[in-house]
């Protein structure tokens, strides 16, 4: 009889004891987190400036592109012709301004000739070899042409300006070519990698069509959501641990920084999951996630408060 007793006994003790390793051990498995999310980044949308035929256009998507990278070529034949016949149309206008050294050069070789008369008649009017009106025609004669040299180079100049401010307009057309042209070439405006390719070569671009899509993975965005209780523990530029799981039940620790931080409340998202399952309204809060490539756009994680 004891010793049914004793048995017994030993028997609810072992339970006991079973009961309580498998209670703390599932305690310590759980996972304790203050909010959760998925990961997104910032996406850009690369669309072509110019219309034409793509004439070259090699990218590929999960392609890592650097920034001012030339990635492809729209037809630019049409816009070239038009550039180069603004250029020869310049060029005609330009031809008509007249040569001012060379059309005044006759005038100013008269100039020189009676100027040298003029010195003459002066020296043998101070001699008293010749009378002063002599002098006095010498002088009318420098003077007349000097006016007349004058009003040609006016003139002519005036031609000058007026054939100049002709090509201005020609000057402008050539400067909007010359930037269709340049929107012509598909310049990588950002670093990072392309999500999407939407157009191939030999297809037809429209101003505005999207050619492809990419971003910046290096830095991910972890967007979770937090309640008004919640709201009150975070600020801006304030780092967490963020968390994510490698499919195995280990978690991966990885430092991030508040950097927005909603300023409304929303209903909470039915794929997200946080502390507090039945509260209704929460607050968006973006982590900013350096990635070392383990991150991936639209992966779960989770963050905890650093205390």
């Amino acid at each position: 009889m004891q010793v049914n007793i004793f048995f017994s006994w030993q028997s609810k003790l072992w339970s006991v004891v079973f009961l309580s390793t498998f209670f703390f051990s599932c305690q310590k498995k759980e996972k304790t987190f203050d909010a959760s999310g998925t990961f997104e980044a910032i996406e850009t949308v690369i669309s072509a400036q110019a219309g034409g035929q793509i004439l070259s256009f090699n990218i590929k998507e999960g392609q890592a592109l650097q920034a001012a990278t030339i990635v492809g070529y729209i037809d630019s034949v049409g816009l070239s012709l038009k550039k180069e016949q603004l250029t020869a149309q310049m060029k005609a206008i330009l031809s008509k301004k007249p040569n001012i050294s060379s059309q005044l050069a006759a005038l100013n070789q008269q100039l020189l000739t009676a100027k040298k008369e003029q010195k003459r008649f002066k020296n043998l009017v101070e001699a008293g070899a010749v009378p002063k009106k002599q002098l006095d025609d010498a002088n009318a004669q420098v003077a007349y042409l000097e006016k007349q040299i004058s009003v040609q180079k006016s003139i002519m100049k005036q031609s000058s300006s007026s054939l100049n401010k002709e090509t201005e307009p020609l000057k402008i057309q050539k400067e909007q070519l010359s930037d269709q042209l340049r929107k012509n070439v598909i310049v990588n405006p950002i670093e990072g990698t392309v999500l999407a390719k939407y157009a191939e070569q030999f297809e037809l671009a429209v101003p505005g069509k999207a050619l492809y899509k990419i971003a910046d993975l290096s830095h991910l965005i972890l967007r979770v959501y937090l309640t008004n209780d919640q709201l009150a523990q975070v600020r801006l530029n304030q780092m967490v641990t963020v968390q994510t799981d490698d499919g195995k039940g280990v978690f991966k620790d990885t430092k991030g920084k508040i950097i927005w931080i909603s300023d409304k409340a929303e209903f909470t998202p039915k794929t997200i999951q946080t502390k507090a399952e039945r509260a209704n309204l929460v607050y968006a809060v973006k982590v900013d996630v350096p990635n070392d490539g383990y991150l991936k756009i639209g992966m779960y994680g989770q963050i905890i408060f650093d205390k």
